[in-house]
Protein backbone atom coordinates (compact mmCIF):
# COMPACT_ATOMS: atom_id res chain seq x y z
CA UNK A 1 0.00 0.00 0.00
CA UNK A 2 2.58 2.32 0.79
CA UNK A 3 4.78 1.74 -2.65
CA UNK A 4 1.62 2.70 -4.34
CA UNK A 5 1.14 5.90 -2.28
CA UNK A 6 4.88 6.26 -3.17
CA UNK A 7 4.50 5.91 -6.84
CA UNK A 8 0.78 7.83 -6.54
CA UNK A 9 2.60 10.99 -5.02
CA UNK A 10 5.46 11.09 -6.83
CA UNK A 11 3.36 11.45 -10.45
CA UNK A 12 1.47 13.41 -9.20
CA UNK A 13 4.40 15.89 -7.82
CA UNK A 14 6.12 15.59 -11.22
CA UNK A 15 2.95 16.19 -13.43
CA UNK A 16 2.20 19.54 -11.56
CA UNK A 17 5.97 20.81 -11.60
CA UNK A 18 6.12 20.25 -15.37
CA UNK A 19 2.38 21.93 -15.66
CA UNK A 20 3.90 24.89 -13.18
CA UNK A 21 7.59 24.82 -15.62
CA UNK A 22 5.15 25.12 -19.11
CA UNK A 23 3.05 28.27 -17.00
CA UNK A 24 6.02 29.70 -16.20
CA UNK A 25 7.23 29.45 -20.01
CA UNK A 26 4.03 31.52 -20.88
CA UNK A 27 4.41 34.30 -18.24
CA UNK A 28 8.18 34.70 -19.10
CA UNK A 29 7.11 35.42 -22.67
CA UNK A 30 4.13 37.96 -21.66
CA UNK A 31 6.68 39.73 -19.14
CA UNK A 32 9.14 40.05 -22.03
CA UNK A 33 7.09 42.14 -24.23
CA UNK A 34 5.98 44.42 -21.42
CA UNK A 35 9.31 44.94 -19.58
CA UNK A 36 10.09 47.59 -21.99
CA UNK A 37 7.23 49.41 -20.94
CA UNK A 38 7.95 49.14 -17.05
CA UNK A 39 11.75 49.28 -16.60
CA UNK A 40 11.32 53.09 -16.88
CA UNK A 41 8.75 53.55 -14.53
CA UNK A 42 9.92 50.89 -12.07
CA UNK A 43 13.15 51.95 -11.55
CA UNK A 44 12.25 55.44 -10.80
CA UNK A 45 9.64 53.42 -8.12
CA UNK A 46 12.13 51.34 -6.56
CA UNK A 47 14.93 54.53 -6.26
CA UNK A 48 11.95 57.22 -5.29
CA UNK A 49 11.03 55.20 -2.00
CA UNK A 50 14.25 55.17 -0.26
CA UNK A 51 14.82 58.67 1.42
CA UNK A 52 16.48 60.10 4.19
CA UNK A 53 15.43 60.60 7.47
CA UNK A 54 11.49 58.80 6.48
CA UNK A 55 10.49 55.87 7.37
CA UNK A 56 6.74 54.64 7.57
CA UNK A 57 8.38 51.49 10.11
CA UNK A 58 6.26 48.14 9.43
CA UNK A 59 2.96 49.04 10.44
CA UNK A 60 0.63 46.92 12.35
CA UNK A 61 -0.83 45.23 8.87
CA UNK A 62 1.90 43.85 8.37
CA UNK A 63 3.61 45.66 5.31
CA UNK A 64 7.30 44.63 5.69
CA UNK A 65 8.66 44.46 2.50
CA UNK A 66 7.58 47.73 1.35
CA UNK A 67 7.45 49.74 5.03
CA UNK A 68 11.11 50.90 5.49
CA UNK A 69 11.77 53.47 3.08
CA UNK A 70 15.66 53.68 4.82
CA UNK A 71 15.98 50.25 4.73
CA UNK A 72 20.08 50.91 4.31
CA UNK A 73 19.99 53.62 7.41
CA UNK A 74 18.18 52.55 10.38
CA UNK A 75 15.76 48.91 10.44
CA UNK A 76 13.90 50.79 12.53
CA UNK A 77 13.14 54.68 12.63
CA UNK A 78 12.65 55.41 16.05
CA UNK A 79 11.02 58.80 15.95
CA UNK A 80 8.97 57.54 13.54
CA UNK A 81 4.96 56.49 13.76
CA UNK A 82 3.84 53.56 12.98
CA UNK A 83 0.40 54.53 11.23
CA UNK A 84 -1.92 52.67 8.82
CA UNK A 85 -0.54 51.93 5.08
CA UNK A 86 -3.91 53.44 2.88
CA UNK A 87 -2.65 52.50 -0.42
CA UNK A 88 -0.10 49.60 -0.81
CA UNK A 89 1.93 49.80 -4.21
CA UNK A 90 2.64 47.56 -6.28
CA UNK A 91 5.78 44.66 -6.44
CA UNK A 92 8.07 46.27 -8.40
CA UNK A 93 10.88 44.17 -10.19
CA UNK A 94 14.00 43.03 -8.86
CA UNK A 95 16.34 45.64 -9.97
CA UNK A 96 18.82 42.67 -9.92
CA UNK A 97 17.28 40.37 -11.91
CA UNK A 98 19.64 40.36 -14.76
CA UNK A 99 22.86 39.08 -12.66
CA UNK A 100 20.41 36.11 -11.02
CA UNK A 101 19.46 34.97 -13.73
CA UNK A 102 23.02 34.60 -15.16
CA UNK A 103 23.97 31.03 -15.59
CA UNK A 104 28.11 31.71 -16.71
CA UNK A 105 31.21 31.78 -14.79
CA UNK A 106 32.60 35.13 -14.95
CA UNK A 107 36.12 35.10 -13.78
CA UNK A 108 38.17 38.52 -12.51
CA UNK A 109 41.66 37.84 -11.43
CA UNK A 110 41.39 40.09 -8.65
CA UNK A 111 38.07 38.09 -7.52
CA UNK A 112 39.86 35.21 -7.44
CA UNK A 113 43.03 36.73 -5.30
CA UNK A 114 40.50 38.07 -2.60
CA UNK A 115 38.44 34.79 -2.55
CA UNK A 116 42.05 32.85 -2.15
CA UNK A 117 42.89 35.44 0.56
CA UNK A 118 39.45 35.03 2.08
CA UNK A 119 39.11 31.04 2.03
CA UNK A 120 42.67 31.20 3.70
CA UNK A 121 41.72 33.24 6.18
CA UNK A 122 38.54 31.62 7.33
CA UNK A 123 40.55 28.38 7.60
CA UNK A 124 43.08 29.51 9.47
CA UNK A 125 40.60 31.34 12.44
CA UNK A 126 39.48 27.87 12.48
CA UNK A 127 43.04 26.52 13.08
CA UNK A 128 43.95 28.88 16.02
CA UNK A 129 40.19 27.96 17.69
CA UNK A 130 40.83 24.42 16.90
CA UNK A 131 41.08 22.11 20.35
CA UNK A 132 44.22 19.63 19.09
CA UNK A 133 45.67 21.91 16.50
CA UNK A 134 48.37 18.55 15.47
CA UNK A 135 45.47 15.78 15.38
CA UNK A 136 43.74 17.85 11.92
CA UNK A 137 43.12 15.63 9.10
CA UNK A 138 44.26 18.07 6.69
CA UNK A 139 43.04 15.31 4.02
CA UNK A 140 39.61 15.52 5.39
CA UNK A 141 39.95 19.07 5.18
CA UNK A 142 41.59 19.29 1.95
CA UNK A 143 38.67 16.84 0.09
CA UNK A 144 35.73 18.69 1.88
CA UNK A 145 36.18 22.24 0.84
CA UNK A 146 36.80 20.67 -2.83
CA UNK A 147 33.62 19.35 -2.26
CA UNK A 148 32.02 22.30 -1.51
CA UNK A 149 34.18 24.12 -4.23
CA UNK A 150 32.97 21.61 -6.84
CA UNK A 151 29.37 21.92 -5.94
CA UNK A 152 29.64 25.94 -6.31
CA UNK A 153 31.35 25.34 -9.58
CA UNK A 154 28.80 23.17 -10.84
CA UNK A 155 26.02 25.40 -10.51
CA UNK A 156 27.27 28.06 -11.76
CA UNK A 157 29.02 26.77 -14.81
CA UNK A 158 27.31 23.69 -15.95
CA UNK A 159 24.39 23.65 -17.41
CA UNK A 160 23.49 20.26 -16.53
CA UNK A 161 23.73 20.91 -12.98
CA UNK A 162 21.83 23.95 -12.92
CA UNK A 163 18.90 21.88 -14.55
CA UNK A 164 19.14 19.58 -11.53
CA UNK A 165 18.94 22.46 -9.12
CA UNK A 166 16.46 24.41 -11.28
CA UNK A 167 14.36 21.32 -11.01
CA UNK A 168 14.56 21.17 -7.22
CA UNK A 169 14.51 24.70 -7.09
CA UNK A 170 10.66 24.37 -9.15
CA UNK A 171 9.76 21.73 -6.39
CA UNK A 172 9.92 24.36 -3.84
CA UNK A 173 8.39 27.24 -6.16
CA UNK A 174 5.52 24.90 -6.47
CA UNK A 175 4.66 24.57 -3.02
CA UNK A 176 4.65 27.83 -2.66
CA UNK A 177 1.66 28.24 -4.74
CA UNK A 178 0.05 25.24 -2.85
CA UNK A 179 0.48 27.07 0.02
CA UNK A 180 -1.26 30.19 -1.64
CA UNK A 181 -4.28 28.15 -2.69
CA UNK A 182 -4.60 27.24 1.16
CA UNK A 183 -3.95 31.00 2.11
CA UNK A 184 -6.33 31.98 -0.09
CA UNK A 185 -9.22 30.16 1.08
CA UNK A 186 -8.50 31.76 4.51
CA UNK A 187 -7.74 34.92 4.40
CA UNK A 188 -9.35 36.18 0.65
CA UNK A 189 -8.21 39.15 -1.27
CA UNK A 190 -5.37 39.79 1.54
CA UNK A 191 -3.33 37.95 -0.16
CA UNK A 192 -3.64 40.10 -3.20
CA UNK A 193 -0.17 41.61 -3.19
CA UNK A 194 -1.16 44.18 -5.56
CA UNK A 195 -3.61 45.29 -3.39
CA UNK A 196 -2.26 45.29 0.20
CA UNK A 197 0.88 44.74 -0.02
CA UNK A 198 3.69 42.12 0.97
CA UNK A 199 1.82 40.82 4.64
CA UNK A 200 4.19 38.76 5.93
CA UNK A 201 1.83 36.99 8.51
CA UNK A 202 0.15 35.44 5.49
CA UNK A 203 2.59 35.55 2.83
CA UNK A 204 5.21 33.46 4.57
CA UNK A 205 4.10 31.54 7.72
CA UNK A 206 1.31 29.82 6.26
CA UNK A 207 4.62 27.92 3.76
CA UNK A 208 6.27 26.73 7.09
CA UNK A 209 3.24 25.41 8.04
CA UNK A 210 2.14 23.45 4.95
CA UNK A 211 6.10 22.42 4.30
CA UNK A 212 6.79 20.99 7.84
CA UNK A 213 3.43 18.79 6.70
CA UNK A 214 4.61 17.60 3.37
CA UNK A 215 7.85 16.65 4.99
CA UNK A 216 5.96 14.53 7.38
CA UNK A 217 4.06 13.32 4.26
CA UNK A 218 7.66 12.16 2.73
CA UNK A 219 9.06 10.69 5.83
CA UNK A 220 6.47 8.58 6.41
CA UNK A 221 6.54 7.50 3.00
CA UNK A 222 10.05 6.87 2.91
CA UNK A 223 11.26 9.22 0.80
CA UNK A 224 13.28 11.57 2.50
CA UNK A 225 15.06 8.57 4.16
CA UNK A 226 16.31 7.16 1.12
CA UNK A 227 17.62 10.54 -0.47
CA UNK A 228 19.24 10.94 3.26
CA UNK A 229 20.64 7.48 3.09
CA UNK A 230 22.13 8.02 -0.50
CA UNK A 231 24.68 10.96 0.71
CA UNK A 232 25.03 10.13 4.03
CA UNK A 233 26.76 6.59 2.27
CA UNK A 234 28.69 9.58 0.00
CA UNK A 235 29.62 11.11 2.43
CA UNK A 236 30.71 8.81 4.90
CA UNK A 237 32.99 6.97 1.92
CA UNK A 238 34.69 10.10 0.67
CA UNK A 239 35.02 11.66 3.63
CA UNK A 240 35.97 9.03 5.95
CA UNK A 241 33.01 9.73 8.42
CA UNK A 242 31.39 7.65 10.88
CA UNK A 243 28.17 6.57 10.12
CA UNK A 244 26.15 8.37 12.56
CA UNK A 245 27.91 11.74 11.86
CA UNK A 246 27.23 11.37 8.04
CA UNK A 247 23.37 10.65 8.32
CA UNK A 248 22.94 13.49 10.78
CA UNK A 249 24.45 16.03 8.74
CA UNK A 250 23.15 15.11 5.56
CA UNK A 251 19.41 14.92 6.84
CA UNK A 252 20.35 19.03 7.81
CA UNK A 253 20.13 20.09 4.20
CA UNK A 254 16.60 19.11 4.70
CA UNK A 255 15.54 19.13 8.30
CA UNK A 256 16.40 21.42 11.01
CA UNK A 257 18.60 21.49 13.65
CA UNK A 258 16.99 19.21 16.56
CA UNK A 259 14.97 17.28 13.88
CA UNK A 260 18.06 15.83 11.88
CA UNK A 261 19.62 14.47 15.08
CA UNK A 262 16.50 12.43 15.93
CA UNK A 263 17.46 9.89 13.09
CA UNK A 264 20.63 9.00 15.14
CA UNK A 265 19.40 9.33 18.26
CA UNK A 266 20.41 5.96 19.69
CA UNK A 267 24.17 6.54 18.04
CA UNK A 268 24.26 9.90 20.36
CA UNK A 269 25.07 8.79 23.65
CA UNK A 270 28.14 6.86 22.49
CA UNK A 271 29.07 9.55 19.88
CA UNK A 272 32.71 11.00 20.31
CA UNK A 273 33.25 14.34 20.59
CA UNK A 274 34.57 15.13 17.23
CA UNK A 275 31.16 13.50 16.16
CA UNK A 276 28.96 16.14 18.78
CA UNK A 277 30.92 19.09 17.34
CA UNK A 278 30.02 17.94 13.61
CA UNK A 279 26.19 17.68 14.73
CA UNK A 280 26.31 21.13 16.29
CA UNK A 281 28.18 22.40 13.30
CA UNK A 282 26.19 21.51 10.80
CA UNK A 283 22.79 21.78 12.17
CA UNK A 284 24.00 25.95 12.58
CA UNK A 285 25.43 25.72 8.88
CA UNK A 286 22.77 24.67 7.09
CA UNK A 287 18.81 25.06 6.57
CA UNK A 288 15.71 23.73 7.22
CA UNK A 289 13.14 22.77 4.12
CA UNK A 290 10.73 24.68 5.95
CA UNK A 291 12.26 27.76 6.12
CA UNK A 292 13.94 27.56 2.80
CA UNK A 293 10.43 27.70 1.16
CA UNK A 294 9.72 30.71 3.19
CA UNK A 295 12.69 32.79 2.23
CA UNK A 296 12.31 31.85 -1.19
CA UNK A 297 8.99 33.46 -0.86
CA UNK A 298 10.49 36.76 0.78
CA UNK A 299 13.26 37.07 -1.11
CA UNK A 300 11.25 36.40 -4.60
CA UNK A 301 8.53 39.23 -3.40
CA UNK A 302 6.01 37.31 -6.01
CA UNK A 303 8.41 37.06 -9.47
CA UNK A 304 8.16 33.52 -10.21
CA UNK A 305 11.58 33.32 -12.32
CA UNK A 306 13.46 35.52 -9.22
CA UNK A 307 11.85 32.53 -6.55
CA UNK A 308 13.20 30.00 -8.91
CA UNK A 309 16.57 31.78 -8.98
CA UNK A 310 16.80 32.33 -5.08
CA UNK A 311 15.53 28.90 -4.84
CA UNK A 312 18.76 27.14 -6.93
CA UNK A 313 21.54 29.73 -4.76
CA UNK A 314 19.16 28.57 -1.33
CA UNK A 315 19.37 24.83 -2.28
CA UNK A 316 23.26 25.59 -3.42
CA UNK A 317 23.92 27.37 -0.56
CA UNK A 318 22.20 24.91 1.90
CA UNK A 319 24.15 21.85 0.43
CA UNK A 320 27.50 23.29 0.01
CA UNK A 321 27.23 24.04 3.77
CA UNK A 322 27.44 20.27 4.50
CA UNK A 323 30.87 19.78 3.71
CA UNK A 324 32.03 23.31 4.69
CA UNK A 325 30.55 22.08 8.32
CA UNK A 326 32.61 18.59 7.77
CA UNK A 327 35.86 20.91 7.45
CA UNK A 328 35.59 23.23 9.84
CA UNK A 329 34.10 20.87 12.32
CA UNK A 330 37.61 18.47 11.94
CA UNK A 331 39.89 21.34 12.29
CA UNK A 332 37.58 23.09 15.45
CA UNK A 333 37.51 19.21 16.84
CA UNK A 334 40.01 16.58 15.07
CA UNK A 335 38.52 13.00 14.97
CA UNK A 336 41.07 10.92 17.36
CA UNK A 337 39.16 7.74 17.81
CA UNK A 338 37.74 4.97 16.11
CA UNK A 339 34.60 5.56 14.18
CA UNK A 340 32.01 3.30 12.93
CA UNK A 341 31.45 3.62 9.46
CA UNK A 342 27.93 1.74 8.88
CA UNK A 343 24.88 3.53 7.19
CA UNK A 344 21.97 2.77 8.90
CA UNK A 345 18.77 4.84 8.31
CA UNK A 346 15.95 4.57 11.29
CA UNK A 347 13.24 2.47 10.35
CA UNK A 348 10.43 4.18 12.71
CA UNK A 349 7.67 6.36 10.99
CA UNK A 350 5.87 9.80 11.73
CA UNK A 351 2.64 8.79 12.51
CA UNK A 352 0.19 5.63 12.26
CA UNK A 353 -0.81 6.24 8.71
CA UNK A 354 -1.06 8.96 6.10
CA UNK A 355 -3.41 11.59 7.44
CA UNK A 356 -1.98 10.98 10.82
CA UNK A 357 1.90 11.99 9.40
CA UNK A 358 -0.19 14.92 7.55
CA UNK A 359 -1.45 15.79 11.35
CA UNK A 360 1.67 15.31 12.96
CA UNK A 361 3.39 17.83 10.64
CA UNK A 362 0.76 20.55 10.27
CA UNK A 363 0.81 20.97 14.08
CA UNK A 364 4.81 20.89 14.22
CA UNK A 365 4.61 23.61 11.51
CA UNK A 366 2.03 25.50 13.56
CA UNK A 367 4.52 25.93 16.47
CA UNK A 368 7.32 26.37 14.34
CA UNK A 369 5.25 29.33 12.73
CA UNK A 370 3.64 30.93 15.62
CA UNK A 371 7.52 30.65 17.03
CA UNK A 372 8.95 32.51 14.25
CA UNK A 373 6.15 35.38 14.52
CA UNK A 374 6.55 35.43 18.13
CA UNK A 375 10.37 35.91 17.42
CA UNK A 376 10.13 38.45 14.85
CA UNK A 377 7.97 40.76 16.38
CA UNK A 378 9.78 40.78 19.43
CA UNK A 379 13.06 41.26 17.98
CA UNK A 380 11.81 43.94 15.71
CA UNK A 381 10.49 45.73 18.71
CA UNK A 382 13.79 45.00 20.68
CA UNK A 383 15.47 46.78 17.71
CA UNK A 384 13.15 49.67 17.69
CA UNK A 385 13.90 50.34 21.80
CA UNK A 386 18.07 50.03 21.33
CA UNK A 387 18.14 52.30 18.27
CA UNK A 388 15.79 55.07 19.93
CA UNK A 389 18.35 55.08 22.87
CA UNK A 390 21.31 54.86 20.36
CA UNK A 391 19.89 57.88 18.30
CA UNK A 392 18.89 59.95 21.60
CA UNK A 393 22.89 59.27 22.62
CA UNK A 394 23.68 60.42 19.02
CA UNK A 395 21.90 63.59 19.18
CA UNK A 396 23.36 64.45 22.68
CA UNK A 397 26.90 63.85 21.30
CA UNK A 398 26.17 65.02 17.62
CA UNK A 399 26.99 61.81 16.66
CA UNK A 400 24.45 61.61 14.22
CA UNK A 401 24.93 63.94 12.35
CA UNK A 402 28.92 63.15 11.83
CA UNK A 403 27.55 59.68 11.21
CA UNK A 404 25.50 61.15 8.17
CA UNK A 405 27.80 62.79 7.09
CA UNK A 406 30.44 60.53 6.86
CA UNK A 407 28.10 57.68 5.34
CA UNK A 408 26.55 59.89 2.80
CA UNK A 409 23.23 59.52 4.22
CA UNK A 410 23.01 55.51 4.27
CA UNK A 411 23.04 55.21 7.95
CA UNK A 412 20.92 59.14 9.49
CA UNK A 413 22.79 58.29 13.10
CA UNK A 414 23.99 56.04 15.58
CA UNK A 415 22.03 52.73 15.26
CA UNK A 416 22.64 49.02 15.74
CA UNK A 417 22.53 48.75 11.55
CA UNK A 418 25.36 51.42 11.87
CA UNK A 419 27.21 49.24 14.53
CA UNK A 420 27.21 46.22 13.42
CA UNK A 421 27.43 47.23 9.54
CA UNK A 422 31.24 48.51 11.05
CA UNK A 423 32.14 45.48 13.09
CA UNK A 424 31.55 42.89 10.38
CA UNK A 425 33.30 44.83 7.45
CA UNK A 426 36.60 43.58 7.76
CA UNK A 427 35.69 39.73 7.63
CA UNK A 428 33.07 40.49 4.82
CA UNK A 429 36.02 42.36 2.80
CA UNK A 430 37.61 38.82 3.08
CA UNK A 431 34.85 37.21 0.99
CA UNK A 432 35.36 39.15 -1.63
CA UNK A 433 31.68 41.74 -1.19
CA UNK A 434 32.21 45.06 -3.31
CA UNK A 435 33.73 47.50 -1.41
CA UNK A 436 30.26 50.06 -1.76
CA UNK A 437 28.33 47.09 -0.14
CA UNK A 438 30.87 45.89 2.89
CA UNK A 439 28.92 47.96 5.17
CA UNK A 440 25.36 46.32 4.09
CA UNK A 441 26.94 42.89 4.17
CA UNK A 442 28.27 43.02 7.05
CA UNK A 443 25.19 44.57 8.89
CA UNK A 444 23.03 41.66 7.49
CA UNK A 445 25.83 38.82 8.97
CA UNK A 446 25.44 40.84 12.67
CA UNK A 447 21.61 40.42 12.81
CA UNK A 448 21.94 36.90 11.74
CA UNK A 449 24.20 36.16 14.32
CA UNK A 450 22.71 38.67 17.18
CA UNK A 451 19.25 38.04 16.39
CA UNK A 452 18.30 35.29 13.60
CA UNK A 453 18.71 34.54 10.39
CA UNK A 454 15.17 35.14 9.71
CA UNK A 455 15.54 38.63 10.65
CA UNK A 456 18.72 38.96 8.21
CA UNK A 457 16.81 37.88 5.02
CA UNK A 458 14.07 40.26 5.85
CA UNK A 459 16.27 42.90 6.02
CA UNK A 460 17.92 41.37 2.42
CA UNK A 461 14.85 41.32 0.68
CA UNK A 462 14.25 44.71 1.79
CA UNK A 463 17.00 46.09 0.48
CA UNK A 464 16.71 43.94 -2.86
CA UNK A 465 13.46 45.77 -3.56
CA UNK A 466 14.65 49.20 -2.58
CA UNK A 467 18.21 48.56 -4.98
CA UNK A 468 20.21 49.74 -1.40
CA UNK A 469 23.01 47.34 -3.28
CA UNK A 470 25.52 49.12 -5.42
CA UNK A 471 26.95 46.17 -6.90
CA UNK A 472 24.37 42.88 -7.99
CA UNK A 473 27.28 40.52 -6.69
CA UNK A 474 26.64 41.68 -3.51
CA UNK A 475 22.85 40.19 -3.76
CA UNK A 476 24.31 36.63 -4.57
CA UNK A 477 27.12 36.07 -1.90
CA UNK A 478 24.63 37.94 1.21
CA UNK A 479 22.12 34.96 0.29
CA UNK A 480 25.22 32.49 1.04
CA UNK A 481 26.13 34.19 3.79
CA UNK A 482 23.12 34.22 5.53
CA UNK A 483 22.76 30.76 5.14
CA UNK A 484 21.97 28.38 8.47
CA UNK A 485 20.69 28.86 11.55
CA UNK A 486 24.24 30.40 13.08
CA UNK A 487 22.83 32.61 15.99
CA UNK A 488 23.52 32.80 19.77
CA UNK A 489 19.93 31.48 20.40
CA UNK A 490 20.83 28.30 18.23
CA UNK A 491 23.28 27.67 20.94
CA UNK A 492 20.46 26.65 23.93
CA UNK A 493 18.18 25.35 20.67
CA UNK A 494 21.14 22.60 20.59
CA UNK A 495 22.01 21.56 24.01
CA UNK A 496 18.26 21.57 25.02
CA UNK A 497 17.40 19.39 21.63
CA UNK A 498 20.14 16.98 20.92
CA UNK A 499 20.94 16.87 25.06
CA UNK A 500 17.51 15.69 25.75
CA UNK A 501 18.18 12.76 23.58
CA UNK A 502 21.71 12.48 25.56
CA UNK A 503 21.72 13.54 28.86
CA UNK A 504 25.50 12.58 28.91
CA UNK A 505 26.71 15.02 26.52
CA UNK A 506 24.83 17.95 27.89
CA UNK A 507 28.33 19.23 29.14
CA UNK A 508 29.97 18.86 25.52
CA UNK A 509 27.43 20.54 23.85
CA UNK A 510 27.57 23.23 26.45
CA UNK A 511 31.56 23.41 25.77
CA UNK A 512 31.52 22.91 22.57
CA UNK A 513 28.69 25.85 21.79
CA UNK A 514 30.56 29.26 21.36
CA UNK A 515 32.70 27.08 18.73
CA UNK A 516 30.43 25.76 16.58
CA UNK A 517 28.65 28.91 16.37
CA UNK A 518 32.13 30.23 15.23
CA UNK A 519 32.39 27.30 12.72
CA UNK A 520 29.06 27.43 11.33
CA UNK A 521 29.68 31.07 10.91
CA UNK A 522 32.99 30.34 8.84
CA UNK A 523 31.02 27.73 6.75
CA UNK A 524 28.72 30.48 5.62
CA UNK A 525 31.48 32.98 4.97
CA UNK A 526 33.68 30.02 3.16
CA UNK A 527 30.49 29.42 0.45
CA UNK A 528 30.42 33.25 -0.18
CA UNK A 529 33.68 33.38 -1.18
CA UNK A 530 34.06 30.30 -3.27
CA UNK A 531 30.87 31.82 -5.12
CA UNK A 532 32.44 34.91 -4.89
CA UNK A 533 35.27 33.80 -6.91
CA UNK A 534 33.07 32.72 -9.73
CA UNK A 535 30.59 35.84 -10.52
CA UNK A 536 31.26 39.22 -11.64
Amino acid sequence: MKKLLFIITLTLFTLTILQGQEHNRVSDSIQITESGHKSAHTKETTHGSVTAGSSTGHSVAGHSMHGNAGVEGNLVNPDSTVTPVEVASAPTENPYKDILARKEISLNLWSILRGILGMASLVFIAWIFSLDRKKVNWRTVGFSLLMQFTIAVSVIAFPAVQSVFEFMGSLFVAVLDWTKAGSTFLFGSLMDINSFGFIFALQILPTIIFFSALTSLFFYLGILQRVVWAMAWLLSKTLKLSGAESLSTAGNIFLGQTEAPLMVKEYIPKMTKSEVMLIMTAGMSTMAGGVLAAYIGMLGGGDRVMELEFAKHLLSASIMAAPGAIAIAKILKPQTEEIDNTVEVPKEKIGKNVLDAISNGTTEGLKLAANVGAMLLVFYALIAGFNAIFMKIGDISSLNSIIADTTNGRFEGLSMQFLLSYLFAPVIWLTGVSGSDIGLVGRLLGEKLIMTEFIGYQSLAEMIRTGAFVSSKSVIMATYVLCGFANFASIGILIGGVGGMANNQKPVLSAFGFRALLGATLVALMSAAMVGMLIA
